[in-house]
């Protein structure tokens, strides 16, 4: 038998080993022990860090969720509900973007630079906006009041936590919509912020949805 069709069969036979080899040990044994390990530490993280209520998922910690009413009859874009506190303006990419209103499908900022004359236009109608709906009888907000998150979206457009500033300045219209004490609401807030990771990374912050879930329970014992 000619030795270089020997030679070429014995590499073949030795390539094909290794493929093997590498496609059981990267393609079965290490995502099995990854995932084991995430599992079994990091469950929570590993399952996509959900948020539980009624006895299922209703979302992520990670994601933020909008609460609209129901579009009426020839409206394109929902009016936020009122009863409910409102994470931050969810303008994604902007208008042309397939994620304008926390759709999953990309995220990403708006790129427009701080001058630039649309950007402007939309913070002032977003800060009319908040001032407006959120002054009830016997509370007036002032539009310095209005934090910058109130008014501007995140960077991916999906950030499910507000500042602590933005969710007081919300507990007025909360309480008279939901006919709560805002003294109780004020206090769902305050039980709901987190503050600095560590003590010393970020900013304090309030997730949307977990106490929205907490308003939910709220409301029901009243």
């Amino acid at each position: 038998m000619n030795n270089s069709f020997v030679n070429t069969a014995r590499l073949l036979g030795a390539g094909l080993r290794a493929l093997l080899v590498l496609t059981l040990v990267t393609g079965v044994v290490y995502p099995l022990v990854v995932t084991g390990i995430a599992q079994g530490l990091f469950h929570d993280k590993a399952n996509g860090s959900e948020i539980k209520a009624d006895g299922r998922v209703v979302g992520s910690s990670l994601i933020g969720q909008q609460y609209n009413l129901p579009l009426k009859k020839g409206q394109e874009t929902p009016d936020p509900d009122p009863k409910w506190f409102q994470g931050r303006p969810a303008d994604g990419l902007g208008t042309n973007s397939v994620n304008t209103r926390y759709k999953l499908i990309l995220s990403g900022a708006t790129n427009l630079s701080a001058d630039n004359k649309d950007l402007i236009k939309q913070v002032e109608a977003a800060k009319a906006a908040v001032v407006k709906d959120n002054s009830v009888p016997g509370y007036t907000v002032k539009p310095s009041q209005v934090p910058a998150d109130a008014v501007t979206s995140s960077g991916s457009g999906l950030d499910p936590d507000i500042s602590p500033a933005y969710a007081d300045l919300q507990v007025h219209r909360v309480a008279e919509r939901n006919r709560l004490p805002a003294a109780q609401v004020e206090k769902l807030v305050k039980d709901h912020t987190e503050g600095r990771t560590l003590g010393f990374m970020g900013e304090p912050r309030v997730n949307v949805l977990q106490l929205n879930i907490a308003l939910k329970d709220l409301v029901a014992k009243r």
